[in-house]
């Protein structure tokens, strides 16, 4: 059907809810373009997408649709097939996990679901501990308040491979576009096909990241924490408190739920301005330092209080100095040597430390699933226990293997023990990461976005990737010419196949372009080297200008 056939349908629709009835109504001629000139992409994260009526938004007959299609998987695949859920706070979510598990209990797959929002680790928790064929976290994570999402896990805990995802995907198409009637969510209730996850998985969780404490500090520490609205506030200030040695402010306009995001547009720990409100009360109170987890808790951000200023740390930084903080208090075991994981998009510092600390380093492609993949080999190798971390410079960190994701609630527990030994031998995270340049040497990066919005901004996303793969010598700057290209799709880097492309200067500094796979955008990632963090960074200048005159 073209376009004017599927609103047609959409409006006629008599499940249609008076919500996507009215939007229907108030579509302009571009409105309906953008919302029905293709089906939301279903990938390894699932679905995510703009909330509204249409095949290319978020709605009860988009997830219908591919929940309908990942049941025909489950029962495919799974004697007894058994799927975890579990929601943050974005709009809709918990409607839309509802659906999830009315119409997977339909078709007569066991649920389970958390009771109240929870974040995605603990999901990815709840996936092994139950021992489900699958798990479906509904969140956009970081995203701004008009989108939602639909991530769905492996029964290992960790997102479904690009196998799993096109598996999946055939049987989504197979469903058709609408409904006659929504599944009854009471009903599965009522006749146990449902049942809700209980406190013994959501202690088990918490009993988990304990063991997951290296060096154990009773120095006092004063935090500021911001849950942005999200699911961590629960969690996160729960294991802080088992901690004992925490006082914990929480910034009271971010606290509680709330899916509109009403004190910042782009709840993303990345972003200094939905840090905003957290730098402010950290200066106010004089707390060591501040962080923020974003709405489904799987991401974390910090800052360190300076006089009456506060100094963000990078995801990049931060990577390396909880890094730093494990290979210094874990000793190496004999045999084998421990494995840290780090994405290739994600600081080349990291490399110079694990070499001098005995470590191996793996590194992997964009997206934090590829990381929990390596600690699913090395389950496979028997070797599990060699796992020591995992990090990518969008703020995500893991140093346990019973969450098979980013997991913030870890990270903001590993974050206060370093602290709390730092400040114990008279320091802070910036003094130390000062150190660990002197040591290890001086990279300095920077992500640029681009957004390309709609049907046109796909088109023009696909140009820039294959004008990065015409000549060397048809680049507008010259200092292309000379460039090392890495085209991760077509070249051979022992990893998998992606649209990715990396440009190797002669002077040491590199950038990384690849299309985002979960918004419409590019992304950019710079990579500057120095004899002091000055001079990284303004090796990070020159390649800005080029970049953008390629990517904007």
């Amino acid at each position: 059907m073209n376009v004017e056939q599927q609103y047609q349908a959409w409006l006629s629709c008599p499940a249609m809810p008076e919500e996507l009835l009215q939007n229907l109504r108030n579509m302009d001629e571009a409105g309906k373009n953008d919302s029905f000139y293709r089906e939301l992409a279903f990938g390894t994260g699932g679905l995510r997408g703009v909330l509204g009526a249409g095949s290319n938004r978020m709605n009860v007959f988009t997830v219908l649709r591919a929940t309908r299609g990942l049941g025909t998987y489950l029962k495919e695949n799974y004697a007894e097939p058994s799927c975890a859920l579990s929601c943050d706070s974005r709009i809709h979510s918990r409607d839309v996990v509802e659906l999830t598990a009315a119409a997977l209990a339909e078709m007569g797959v066991r649920v389970w679901l958390y009771p109240k929002l929870q974040p995605t680790p603990m999901l990815s928790f709840a996936v092994r501990h139950l021992r489900c064929s699958a798990g479906v976290m509904v969140t956009a994570s970081h995203n701004p308040a008009k989108f939602n999402g639909y991530k769905v896990y492996g029964d290992d805990g960790c997102q479904i491979t690009l196998e799993t995802a096109d598996r999946i995907t055939g049987y989504i198409g197979q469903q058709p576009a609408l409904a006659d009637a929504l599944p009854d969510f009471e009903k599965g209730l009522r006749e146990g096909t449902i049942s809700y996850i209980t406190e013994e998985t959501i202690e088990a969780y918490y009993q988990a990241i304990l063991t997951l404490r290296v060096h154990p500090c009773d120095t006092p520490l004063h935090v500021v924490y911001s849950p942005l609205n999200g699911a961590g506030n629960v969690p996160v200030r729960e294991i802080l408190r088992r901690m004992g040695n925490i006082q914990v402010d929480v910034v009271a306009e971010q606290e509680l739920p709330d899916g509109r995001f009403p004190t910042c547009p782009y709840p993303n720990p990345e972003i200094r301005e939905a840090m905003t409100l957290a730098i402010r009360k950290c200066v106010e109170t004089g707390a060591d330092f501040c962080f923020a987890t974003d709405p489904d808790s799987d991401r974390m951000g910090a800052g360190v209080r300076v006089g009456n200023e506060v100094e963000l740390i990078s995801g990049n930084d931060m990577g390396v100095l909880m890094l730093d903080y494990l290979t210094r208090e874990k000793a190496r075991k004999d045999g084998l040597p421990p494995v840290a994981v780090k994405t290739i998009v994600s600081t080349n510092m990291a490399e110079a430390l694990c070499e001098k600390r005995g470590v191996e380093l793996r590194n992997v492609l964009t997206g934090f699933k590829f990381i929990c993949e390596q600690v699913h080999f090395l389950d496979e190798a028997g070797q599990t226990d060699r796992f020591l971390f995992g990090f990518e410079e969008s703020y995500g960190y893991l140093s346990g293997t019973f969450v098979r994701d980013k997991d913030a609630v870890n990270a903001a527990l590993l974050l206060c023990e370093m602290a709390a030994n730092l400040k114990a031998e008279g320091k802070t995270m910036l003094d130390r990461l000062a150190e660990l340049r002197e040591e290890f040497g001086y990279y300095a990066q920077e992500t640029l976005t681009f957004q390309y919005e709609g049907q046109d901004g796909a088109e023009r996303m696909a140009q820039i990737m294959e004008g990065l793969r015409q000549p060397l010598a048809t680049f507008a700057d010259p200092i292309m010419h000379t460039a090392r290209r890495i085209d991760y799709l077509r070249d051979e880097t022992g990893l998998p196949r992606s649209d990715v492309m990396e440009f190797r200067l002669e002077n040491g500094q590199k950038f990384i372009v690849r299309p985002s796979g979960t918004e419409p955008k590019l992304k950019a990632y710079l990579f500057g080297r120095g004899t002091s963090q000055e001079g990284a960074q303004e090796a990070l200048k020159t390649l800005e200008p080029i970049v953008r005159g390629i990517c904007g």
